[in-house]
């Protein structure tokens, strides 16, 4: 498999909210480093933060552009068109705010998984839709 066709492998897990093929697709320790908070190492971290993602959070990749370098290094810019369902600790009530928001995500790859990928958006700019 290609960088990129592994990487819309991935969104493409995302978009049908199946946890279990995107943890498939990243090795036992990958690193995880979201937006916000601390970096999370290995799968089981990284299948815990998917599960408290799909209880808070409806959301669909959109407009997905993957763009790959040096082999082993890829990115993808979207939108995420979002339902914000649960409340989250030091984030506003969640009252089923939508919300449409600007992310890029830069991966890393080794032996046909993802080994690191970072997502990126800017917080002000969710926390605005949302209420906060």
């Amino acid at each position: 498999m290609t960088d990129t066709q592994l990487i819309q492998t991935y969104f493409d897990a995302f978009n049908a909210g199946d946890a279990d093929a995107m943890a498939a697709l990243v090795s036992d320790d990958v690193r995880h480093h979201p937006n916000q908070g601390e970096v999370r190492t290995g799968k089981e971290a990284f299948r815990a933060f998917l599960s408290e993602m799909d209880r808070a959070y409806r959301e669909e990749a959109r407009d997905l552009a993957i763009f790959t370098g040096p082999t082993g290094r890829a990115a993808a810019e979207f939108v995420i068109h979002g339902t914000y369902l649960e409340s989250q600790s030091g984030l506003p009530e969640a009252t089923g705010q939508v919300y449409v928001l600007p992310v890029g995500s830069f991966f890393e790859i080794a032996e046909d998984r993802i080994i690191r990928v970072s997502t990126h958006y800017n917080l002000a700019d969710w926390l605005q839709q949302v209420g906060g």
